[in-house]
């Protein structure tokens, strides 16, 4: 699958894990699972019920789904994504195995690399104190970092805005092995959820506590770390 499904997790996300005690894909008790999701709503994200693994297989009736376990139950997700809390509350109660998705593009967009891009930015940031905000960010144990940052797409505004179909499309990810933006037309898996596989999933390294940030100067350096990894032009911004 190569480096961007790089399975393995850094030192800073083993760190983390070790300093909240929680291994990947492990599943929170029920009201710490739909305590976590009404953190994710009360932080404004629009949410919305999804497939769930079984086994290697997904929870939908669809045969040979292409995305086991990571896409909304509805077609109609983009109008069903909520963040009352009572909804949530409803939708996590009645299916209990359920994941969520995020709709992106109308809060928040998702800027989705590869893990060692994450933690490479991550680490950089750290020690530069260049004043690059960060807000939460999520790790997926298919190789992924996610980071949540306020959407450049204009919602009130319907002939003006950033599609996702420029960037991925969420069935068509696996094309789109370097950065991937979500924002318009796009969702992303919330934790807590389970992935394909024993003991995956995705999981919190900065929760929604944290303040959606300008996406900017966050997705230069991203660029700038993942020009780096490929080997091209870049390694002068002192990676």
């Amino acid at each position: 699958m190569g480096a961007a499904h790089d399975r393995r997790p850094g030192r800073l996300t083993q760190w983390w894990r070790r300093a909240t005690g929680q291994p990947p894909g492990s599943e929170p008790p029920a009201e710490d699972r739909t305590a976590l999701l009404l953190a994710v709503a009360q932080a404004g994200l629009p949410l919305a019920p999804a497939a769930h693994p079984v086994g290697h297989r997904c929870s939908c009736a669809r045969v040979g789904c292409p995305t086991p376990g990571r896409h909304p139950v509805s077609f109609a997700w983009q109008t069903q994504s909520t963040h009352d809390r009572a909804q949530i509350e409803r939708w996590a109660t009645a299916e209990p195995e359920a994941n969520f998705i995020t709709a992106t593009g109308m809060v928040h967009d998702v800027l989705d690399v590869p893990y060692g891009t994450g933690e490479r930015v991550l680490a950089r940031l750290a020690e530069s104190g260049d004043g690059t905000e960060v807000g939460p960010v999520a790790v997926s144990d298919d190789g992924r970092m996610l980071f949540f940052t306020a959407t450049r797409g204009t919602p009130e505004d319907e002939d003006e805005y950033w599609p996702c179909e420029l960037d991925s499309h969420p069935e068509s990810v696996d094309e789109h092995p370097g950065l991937r933006w979500h924002c318009r037309g796009s969702y992303v898996l919330v934790p807590p959820a389970r992935l394909p596989g024993e003991g995956l999933g995705v999981t919190w390294l900065r929760g929604p506590e944290h303040p959606l940030v300008d996406p900017l100067p966050l997705l230069a350096a991203l660029t700038d770390a993942e020009a780096v990894a490929a080997g091209t032009p870049g390694e002068e911004q002192g990676w």
